[in-house]
Order: structure tokens, then C-alpha cells, then sequence
């Protein structure tokens, strides 16, 4: 079951709920903040709506009686938040003692930021994550939220509940807190980074490494008509194909030559300027020389590869990206469109073992 929030950990219900989980969503009466339009929250795919306002009489009680059924219990709020509505740790594992019980929260549980509102930018900002990305001369390029709220968050907060849900179903196991913050996570992603940085392999600012658009032959260039290429040409068997196709093979200094790194810059990005994104896509096709063409949201699920594998799915009109990863044995899918707050309340009582009066909740 999911306490309606936003960000992170709808996204991580989702992914659940994608894998085949039967995730209820218990939602509030006026909804989250930030919400858009219910109809078109592709995070809430696949799961099912009960509206229970949790500051009603009785709210809470009907919280509990779900989290006395279910395996993992998933919410966004402030620490202390939960405890304050009667529907903290301790009242649902009193009910139910092999319940994992997600937190999801930028800051965590407890330090001096715990109780601080905040947001993916500040998050990564703190962790050193955000100072990585960008140009030296420019401020840090702002990765969306990806980076922060579902990369450092929900996932992080679906492997905590699966691991723990595996220990609970274990002989003699039991329930337990996950403390999944967004923080910590964004930390861990730069664990790779942190490594190469006590080798002395990676410079402590950005735009000056291998892997973050210092160097010449990993990171985007404009083509003739003002679109994009990626490059990552890193090993040197991919460098001499990719200076090959790009025709600049005679020219090119070597790739280790680190003093010349601006001119092969320069003489790569004058070169992609000379054609369109479509006709470099067209010289790259074939080759390994990890080239490929920066397209938008809108155009990626026409990409050969991507519609071939299957990656965007369209399911009620919308096209939007299908679950991941594959399995063999158990295929996921798309069932149902976005759960519409409170749609599903007799049928999640019926299937639950509820009284139909027990998830409606609004007082």
C-alpha cells in the first residue's frame, strides 16, 4: 500500500505495482501538492485508489486495517508526520509484524535537515552529485529529477522494501523500518567517482574528466540543422572508428595526447557542424564508434531500436515508457491507466477482506 505523496515514492509504488504487485494507493481528499491532472499521472499506472482523509475520525483506523494486510507499506512524509496521523511504524507493526514500512524522504530520518522542506536540486546539490554536472564555466546543468528523486530515491527505496520483504518471509524473519533518503542514495551513485578520485584518476571539478564532458570525444555536439550527436568514444578501438566515419582520421591528434584536447575539440565540432543530425545518424549507422543522435521525449519511442525492444508501450492513447527490467518467466505490462483517487474502494475491500465501508474514510 502507498500513502499518497509525490515524486519519489509514487515512483517507486509504480515500479512495484509494474512488477506485478497489487499496490493500493491510498489517497487523500483535495490530493498531494504538485499533482497533476489524475488522469494523466502515468505513476499511478497500475494500482488501484482508495480516498481516506487520515484527519477524519476513524481515518487512521482504516489505514490500519490495510497495513494489517499488506506486505510493504510505502510513505512520503516528513519524519514524524506519519506518527502525528496514528499511522507511524510502531502502530502498523503492532498490527502486522512482518510489514516492511518504506520511508521516502529527501533529508532522511534523522540530522539537522530531517525536518527541512526541500527539493531533488538540493538534495544532489549537498551530496557533491549536482557539482559534478555541467560545463566548468557555467553553473552545474540541472539534471531534471532524475538523478535525485528516482535514481537516488525510488529506487533505492524499492531494492530496501525487497530486500526486507525477503528477510520477513524468511523462517522466524519479521517486518522492519526502510529509511530511504535521497541523499544517501544520490551519494552512493558517485561511489565509481569518489574511487577514481583517490586514485587520482578524476578532478574534483567539473567539465575537466572523462566522463563528464572534458574530455573531446565523450559529450554532445550541433549538427548543421541546431540538433544534437552524443559521443562516447572512449576505448581506443571506438576513437579510431569513430575519427574514421567523422573524416578526420588525418587530422585528429592522438587520444591520450591531453595538451591538444582543445583542438580535437575544436576540429570535432566544426566537422558534426557540416551536416544534419539525420545524415550523421546515417554515417554512424553500423559502426562501433558509440554514436548516437540526441533526441527529444517526443522522438525517442520512434527510434528503431527502442520501438524493435519494445521500450514505449501505449496503452488508453498515451505513450509512455514500458516496465523494467524484462523477465523471461513472469512478463510485466501495463494493466491499467492512472487509478483515479478513491475508483477502486469496493473492489479493494472485496479483495482485501474489508468491510466496504472500511476504505472509504472520509469520516
Amino acid at each position: 500500500m502507498e500513502l499518497a505523496g509525490i515524486g519519489p515514492g509514487p515512483f517507486a509504488a509504480m515500479l512495484l505495482a509494474d512488477l506485478g504487485a497489487d499496490v493500493v494507493r491510498v489517497d487523500r481528499p483535495g490530493g498531494p501538492g504538485l499533482a497533476i491532472d489524475p488522469a494523466h499521472d502515468l505513476t499511478n499506472r497500475n494500482k488501484r485508489s482508495v480516498l481516506i482523509d487520515l484527519k477524519a475520525p476513524g481515518g487512521s483506523a482504516r489505514v490500519l486495517e490495510l497495513a494489517e494486510r499488506a506486505d510493504i507499506l510505502i510513505e512520503g512524509y516528513r519524519p514524524g508526520v506519519a506518527e502525528r496521523l496514528g499511522v507511524g511504524p510502531d502502530e502498523c507493526l503492532a498490527r502486522n509484524p512482518r510489514l516492511v514500512y518504506g520511508r521516502m524522504t529527501g533529508w532522511g530520518q534523522r540530522g539537522p535537515l530531517a525536518d527541512r522542506a526541500g527539493h531533488d536540486i538540493a538534495y544532489i546539490a549537498v551530496t557533491g552529485t549536482l557539482g559534478m554536472i555541467g560545463k566548468p564555466d557555467e553553473p552545474p546543468a540541472v539534471p531534471a529529477n532524475l538523478v535525485g528523486d528516482y535514481a537516488g530515491g525510488s529506487l533505492y527505496l524499492v531494492i530496501g522494501v525487497l530486500a526486507a520483504l525477503r528477510h520477513a518471509r524468511t523462517e522466524g524473519g519479521t517486518g522492519q523500518v526502510v529509511d530511504a533518503a535521497v541523499v544517501d542514495g544520490a551519494a552512493h551513485l558517485a561511489t565509481m567517482i569518489h574511487g577514481m578520485t583517490a586514485a587520482g584518476g578524476w578532478q574534483d571539478r567539473r567539465g575537466s574528466n572523462l566522463l563528464d564532458g572534458g574530455c573531446p570525444f565523450y559529450g554532445c555536439y550541433e549538427t548543421a540543422d541546431g540538433e544534437y550527436m552524443a559521443v562516447g568514444a572512449l576505448e581506443k578501438r571506438f576513437y579510431d572508428e569513430f575519427i574514421r566515419v567523422l573524416g578526420i582520421g588525418d587530422r585528429a591528434p592522438a587520444r591520450r595526447d591531453f595538451d591538444r584536447w582543445g583542438e580535437l575539440r575544436t576540429l570535432v565540432a566544426e566537422r558534426f557542424l557540416t551536416r544534419t543530425r539525420a545524415e550523421w545518424t546515417a554515417a554512424f549507422e553500423g559502426s562501433d564508434a558509440c554514436v548516437a543522435p540526441v533526441l527529444s521525449l517526443r522522438e525517442a519511442p520512434g527510434h528503431p531500436h527502442l520501438a524493435a525492444r519494445g521500450t514505449f508501450t501505449e496503452h488508453a492513447g498515451v505513450v509512455q515508457p514500458a516496465p523494467a527490467p524484462r523477465f523471461s518467466a513472469t512478463p510485466a505490462s501495463v494493466r491499467t491507466g492512472p487509478a483515479l483517487p478513491g475508483a477502486d474502494t469496493a473492489a479493494v475491500a472485496r479483495d482485501w477482506g474489508l468491510p466496504a465501508e472500511g476504505t472509504t474514510g472520509e469520516g
